[in-house]
């Protein structure tokens, strides 16, 4: 049975800079040779693999660079290096990483399902542990990413029970994710933001 793996995967965008997102593939534990991304059609990585079909993903425990990236503030980018076998950058500071190609595409669901082939695993470092602040970053993340259809009580609530995992066992890059997820959250929303 597949699990959501939360990862950065990069893409190249159409003028061939580094695009970064998160995205949380379905992938088999056992056999980690192919996976399910489920991107909205209107996000840069869906336009970015429709157009050019390959990409990186990338296991990281840099809750800094989610954040960044979930909310789309990666300046300055991150240090990369190119890809072996696809046309791509992996980011340096990633534990390991799957250079995948697209095999299928589907269009009819609210979020298009794209298949992906792996066809070269890299490993960097370890992955640094299991920590409750870098757990309460990734779901503040992906609350940030909802913003507009989620109700506005709900992230809130959700983000005070974060503050005390984050108070209680982050470090300055949980800290400093968290504060960044927490203004851009608490900033005015307009029907098109």
């Amino acid at each position: 049975m597949p699990v959501i793996l939360e990862g950065l995967v990069t893409t190249l965008d159409d003028n061939g800079s580094v695009h970064v997102a998160p995205m949380g593939p379905a992938v088999e534990r056992t056999e980690f040779n192919r996976f399910l991304l489920r991107p909205y059609p209107t996000s840069h990585t869906c336009q970015n693999l429709r157009r050019h079909g390959e990409g990186v993903l990338h296991v990281s425990d840099d809750v800094l660079l989610l954040a960044r990236a979930a909310i789309g503030q990666v300046e300055p980018p991150p240090e990369v290096f190119p890809a072996e076998r696809v046309r791509g950058y992996v980011l340096r500071q990633a534990c390991r990483w799957y250079e995948f190609r697209v095999t299928s595409i589907d269009h009819s669901q609210e979020r298009v399902r794209m298949e992906a082939e792996v066809v070269h695993v890299g490993r960097l470092r370890d992955f640094f542990g299991f920590n409750r602040a870098k757990h309460a970053v990734v779901e503040a993340a992906i609350l940030a990413t909802r913003t507009a259809f989620l109700p506005a009580e709900h992230i809130v609530n959700e983000f005070r029970r974060f503050d005390v995992l984050i108070e209680k066992t982050g470090g300055p890059d949980e800290h400093a994710a968290f504060a960044l997820l927490r203004e851009y959250v608490a900033r005015p929303r307009t029907p098109d933001s």
